[in-house]
């Protein structure tokens, strides 16, 4: 059983997660292919150009990529240093 902190922890990234969700959603869907929303509207100030819109998640993909090879790497490293001690 998880615990009130593990709990609340969870609860907080899914929060987060759902609010970057909503936003990228918002932003990629409503106001990029919208023909409802002319382009000098006020709402246009609390987004990001829509280049952005494929460099962040790039970024982010890469750099998950990135700690998920150093992670595997590590792993393997310190298996290996493990394996030639017991040897």
């Amino acid at each position: 059983m998880a615990t009130g902190t593990d709990q609340a922890v969870g609860f907080g990234l899914v929060a987060v997660s759902l609010i970057i969700f909503t936003y990228y959603t918002t932003w990629v869907i409503l106001l990029g292919f919208s023909p409802f929303i002319d382009s000098q509207h006020v709402i246009h100030k609390y987004f990001l150009p829509r280049a952005y819109a494929v460099l962040l998640p790039l970024a982010a993909g890469l750099l998950l990529l990135l700690f998920v090879g150093l992670f595997i790497t590590y792993v393997m490293l310190k298996s290996q240093k493990m394996t030639k001690k017991a040897q």
